[in-house]
C-alpha cells in the first residue's frame, strides 16, 4: 500500500491511496484456492472443480469482495499511520480503471478526504471556578404550591337561580354547530361539550361571546380562525357557530386540608407537604445544576479557541435551521426572531452551532482523558425510561435502538456529557452561592 498526501489545508486533508495489483491477484488466488474444495457446480463431482474454473465462474465476485475488504482495510491504517483523528467519515473516490482493477490488470487507486479533529489541549479542570447556585422551598413555595394542587382539583356546581348568567371562570356544557359560508364543516360539530371562559381552548373569540349567556338561550358567534390554524383549511377564515348554552357552573376550589390529603390517598396533610417539599426542592436541584452547567460551559467556550471542522458545523447548524423553519411555519417562533430576517437569524443560529460544536470537542477530549465511559447499564436504563414514554409499544421502541447504532449513539452521547460535567464540577473549585427564587428559575437565553 502507497499513500501520500495530496492536500493539507486547515482541518481538512486528501490522501491518494494505492493498492498494487500484484497484491489484489495473491488475494484473488488465495481465496480461489480456499473455496475450490468446497464449490459445488453441475457437471463436476464434489470439491473437484477445477481451480481455474472456479477462478472463472467466481473470480469477479471474489474481487469485488476483495477490493472491498481492501478499501475499509488500507483506508483506517493510512489513517493511523498518519495518526490523524477523522471528525466524519471519509469521503472516497475511486480513481482507478475499475474495469480493469476487477481484471486484475491494474492498481486499485483510491483518494480519501476528510476533515480531522483539531489538536488543542483542554483545560485543566482544577483550574476552574464556579458558583453553585442554591435554594430551598419557603414556607410560601409550599404554600403556593398547595394552592395550585388546590385548583387542580377544583371542581363546579350548577349556578342557582334563573337569572344566572354565565361569567369568566365558569364551566360551560354546550351544543355547538360550526359553519362556513352557511355550511358545517368537519369537526365543528359537538354536543355537550364542556368550556371554561377565560381558558383560551376554543378559538379566540369565541369564549367571550358566551359571557353573560344565560342556560338554554342559544345564540350564534361569529369568529376568525387564526393564520397559523393546525388545520390549513380554516386558517384565515370566517366562521359562524350556532351555540345552545345547557348548563353553567361556578368555580369550588378544593379546600387543603386532612380530608382532602386523604382523599389523593396521603395519610396526613402534613405527609402532603412533605412530598410536595421534596418535590419542590427536587424541581430547584435541577434548576440549579442546569445553572451550573451552564455557567460552567460558558467558561468552557472562553478559554478555548482552535480551528472548527467546517462540516461538523454545518451539520449543527443545518439541524438547528431546519427547527427554526419548523417553527416558522407553525407560529412558534419567538417574537424577537420573528421580526428578524433570515440573514440575521442564520448569523446568530450559526454561531450557536459553533459554539455547540466547540462545547462538544471539549467535552469529548476531557473525557477521553479521563476514560469517562457510558455503561451498557446506564444507556439500558435510558433505553428503558424512553420506552416508557411509548406504552404498549415499549419493546418495538427498544429493538428500534438495539437495531439502529445511530440511534443509539444518540441516545448514549447527553448521558457521556452529563458524566463529563459531573467529572469537571468533581475537580473545579466550587463555592455555593443561595440566590432567590426569582433568579433560579430566570431562563437564560443560548449565546
Amino acid at each position: 500500500m502507497q499513500v501520500v498526501e495530496k492536500s493539507n489545508e486547515g482541518l481538512s486533508r486528501v490522501f491518494a491511496v494505492t493498492i498494487p495489483v500484484a497484491e489484489l491477484n495473491e488475494k484473488l488466488e488465495a481465496r480461489v484456492k480456499e473455496v475450490a474444495p468446497q464449490v459445488k457446480l453441475k457437471g463436476f463431482r464434489p470439491g473437484k472443480v477445477p481451480v481455474a474454473h472456479v477462478k472463472k465462474t467466481f473470480g469477479r465476485e471474489f474481487m469485488g469482495e476483495i477490493i472491498n475488504a481492501e478499501l475499509n482495510e488500507t483506508s483506517q491504517k493510512a489513517l493511523e499511520e498518519a495518526k490523524i483523528r477523522p471528525a466524519a467519515p471519509a469521503e472516497m473516490k475511486l480513481t482507478s480503471d475499475m474495469d480493469k482493477v476487477m481484471a486484475g490488470q491494474e492498481d486499485l487507486a483510491y483518494e480519501m478526504a476528510l476533515e480531522i479533529m483539531p489538536d488543542f489541549t483542554p483545560v485543566d479542570p482544577k483550574t476552574l471556578k464556579l458558583e453553585r447556585p442554591t435554594y430551598e422551598a419557603s414556607d410560601a413555595d409550599l404554600d403556593e404550591a398547595l394552592t395550585e394542587l388546590a385548583g387542580q382539583a377544583k371542581s363546579y356546581e350548577d349556578k342557582k337561580g334563573k337569572t344566572v348568567k354565565a361569567a369568566e371562570g365558569d364551566q360551560l356544557t354546550i351544543d355547538f354547530l360550526g359553519k362556513l359560508d352557511g355550511e358545517p364543516f368537519d369537526g365543528g360539530a359537538a354536543e355537550d361539550a364542556d368550556l371554561v371562559i377565560g381558558s383560551g381552548r376554543f378559538i379566540p373569540g369565541f369564549e367571550e361571546q358566551l359571557t353573560g349567556a344565560k342556560v338554554g338561550e342559544e345564540k350564534t358567534i361569529e369568529v376568525t380562525f387564526p393564520e397559523n390554524y393546525q388545520a390549513a383549511h380554516l386558517a384565515g377564515k370566517l366562521a359562524t357557530f350556532d351555540v345552545k348554552v345547557k348548563a353553567i357552573k361556578a368555580e369550588v376550589e378544593a379546600k387543603v386540608d386532612e380530608d382532602f390529603a386523604k382523599r389523593i390517598g396521603l395519610e396526613s396533610l402534613d405527609k402532603l407537604k412533605e412530598l410536595l417539599g421534596q418535590n419542590l426542592n427536587q424541581q430547584y436541584a435541577g434548576a440549579a445544576r442546569f445553572k451550573l452547567k451552564r455557567a460552567l460551559l460558558d467558561q468552557l467556550d472562553t478559554a478555548h479557541d482552535f480551528p472548527l471542522p467546517p462540516k461538523m458545523v454545518e451539520a449543527e447548524f443545518d439541524g438547528i435551521w431546519q427547527q427554526v423553519e419548523a417553527d416558522k411555519a407553525a407560529g412558534r417562533l419567538p417574537e424577537e426572531d420573528a421580526a428578524k430576517s433570515d440573514e440575521d437569524l442564520k448569523a446568530e443560529y450559526r454561531k450557536i452551532a459553533e459554539r455547540r460544536v466547540r462545547l462538544g470537542l471539549v467535552l469529548a477530549e476531557i473525557g477521553r482523558a479521563n476514560n469517562v465511559q457510558v455503561t451498557d447499564q446506564e444507556l439500558n436504563a435510558a433505553l428503558l425510561q424512553e420506552a416508557r414514554n411509548y406504552p404498549g409499544q415499549e419493546q418495538a421502541v427498544l429493538n428500534f435502538y438495539r437495531q439502529n447504532p445511530n440511534a443509539a449513539a444518540q441516545m448514549r452521547a447527553p448521558i457521556y456529557e452529563e458524566k463529563v460535567v459531573d467529572l469537571i464540577v468533581g475537580l473545579a473549585e466550587v463555592t455555593d452561592k443561595p440566590i432567590t427564587k426569582e433568579e433560579l428559575l430566570k431562563e437564560d437565553e443560548e449565546g
